[in-house]
């Protein structure tokens, strides 16, 4: 992993409406990523995860922020607000892994079509030299080439996943989001896809923003943690430290329950109360606080900025707090 930086989120945040509703899905994200790490993003169903990715690989449009691109030729680009021209330059260089393998493939085109299309978009290679880059591309993500005329239906879930990080890889980005890329597989498969992901940033020096509910795959793979809670972060930092030594409230509730292999190691299982409150109508003050157990008068009036703690960024009042209470317990 380099130090470089390649990508800076700052203060991203998204808005549906519809009817007179207003849904925060994002609120003021902000994130740093060098190249080559991977950055795992955590949190429960609806915490904002995939529209973050989205937002960065402006799948869709974010409300407003930044998402900065690191570029070797025109320097700092702000990805919301590139010009057509710029997209058309830089889109190949941030790409999407999505979650589900069958529903991301179109069942009309082979798979030869579906790998080779970004090329035929985004680059001015003649038929030849399509067909051989695809035939790479296939080889190295372990599907068998002569395979690459049949369509999706054909294969299984986890070949299917193999052709979607194929797509994503043809035009050699610097960026990928997968969303959840691993989720609708078996364990073996996981296992499989989690390998081929390693081994192609190697090899290429890609950086990942890896989104998942699977926090045992996100230890395994990332370099740094973001935890999430109805559209803020609340915690990020170092995958082991995080891992060992969660700080925020939520995030000792989320990794408590990752289920240890070892039968005789004594589970401490945090139960949260309540279930999580609505986007559209969220809590004032800290969104967490009426869940949390060490909450105070100024947790339900102020939100909480994300501020560094012993080398981790946490978006907590009492963080040291609630530390300090569970080591007087023990």
């Amino acid at each position: 992993m380099d130090n470089k930086v390649i990508l800076e989120i700052k203060n991203l945040s998204k808005v549906y409406e519809s009817k007179g509703i207003r849904v925060k899905a994002l609120t003021d994200v902000t994130l740093t990523v060098n190249q080559g790490e991977t950055v795992g993003i955590v949190g429960e169903s609806g915490c904002g995860k995939t529209t973050l990715g989205r937002c960065v690989a402006r799948g869709i449009e974010a409300t407003s922020g930044q998402v900065l691109f690191h570029t070797e030729e025109d320097g700092v680009i702000d990805f919301l607000k590139a010009t057509k021209a710029q997209m058309k330059k830089y889109r190949r260089d941030i790409q999407m892994i999505f979650q589900d393998p069958y529903a991301s493939l179109d069942p009309r085109m082979t798979v030869f079509d579906i790998i080779s299309e970004p090329l035929r978009y985004n680059t001015k290679m003649n038929k030849r030299q399509i067909e051989q880059a695809a035939d790479r591309i296939a080889e190295q993500v372990g599907l068998n080439k002569a395979y690459l005329r049949r369509y999706p239906h054909a294969f299984s879930g986890g070949q299917r996943q193999r052709i979607g990080i194929a797509r994503s890889l043809i035009l050699q980005p610097k960026v990928i989001v997968c969303d959840e890329a691993v989720s609708a597989l078996d364990v073996s498969i996981q296992a499989q896809i989690i390998n081929l992901l390693e081994d192609l940033q190697k090899e290429y020096n890609l950086t990942y923003l890896f989104i998942s509910h699977a926090l045992s795959v996100v230890k395994h793979i990332s370099d740094r943690v973001l935890v999430m809670y109805l559209g803020r972060v609340v915690e990020f930092g170092e995958t082991d430290a995080l891992f060992e030594n969660p700080m925020h409230p939520y995030t000792k509730a989320l990794l408590s329950a990752v289920p240890q292999p070892d039968p005789d190691v004594t589970m401490k299982r945090v139960v949260l109360q309540g279930e999580v409150p609505s986007p559209a109508a969220p809590p004032s003050g800290c969104h967490f606080h009426p869940r949390c157990a060490y909450k105070t008068e100024r947790c339900t009036q102020e939100a909480p900025p994300l501020e560094e703690h012993d080398g981790r960024f946490v978006a907590c009042w009492n963080c040291g707090v609630c530390s300090a209470k569970e080591k007087g317990a023990e």
